[in-house]
């Protein structure tokens, strides 16, 4: 890995079938240790519900409000500078409780890649 500045490209942003839309900030082989995404949840939106496996993800949420559900724990409401933990193997969601939009940071060790993601909907 060499030092760099990467610059996001808002137009390189896509919808998911998880729901919601996806920026890839950094994902890349070179770095496995580590991916960035910014995702966004539309008003009145709920995620798929889904688990991850062998990569744990972290939720920085920057702005708006929703209700993460998280294994078998009751749902939480989240907020702007709230971290949500997720490790390895747990199912979550989440949901947009606002009235604009759910906005948050997904951090993945290792990286995230498609075959580790595992849709618990029809």
């Amino acid at each position: 890995m060499k030092p760099s500045i990467v610059r996001a490209d808002p137009a390189a942003a896509f919808l998911t079938a998880e729901r919601c839309r996806i920026l890839e900030l950094w994902n890349s082989a070179d770095d496995p240790a580590v991916s960035i995404a910014l995702a966004t949840v539309a008003p009145g939106e709920t995620t798929q519900l889904h688990r991850l496996h062998g990569v744990d993800e972290r939720y920085l949420i920057l702005h708006g409000e929703g209700l993460v559900s998280l294994g078998r724990q009751s749902p939480e409401p989240v907020g702007p500078g709230d971290l949500v933990v997720i490790p390895a193997g747990i199912t979550q969601q989440i949901a947009n409780t606002g009235d604009g939009e759910l906005a948050f940071y997904c951090i993945c060790t290792p990286r995230f890649t498609p075959c580790c993601y595992e849709a618990l909907e029809d």
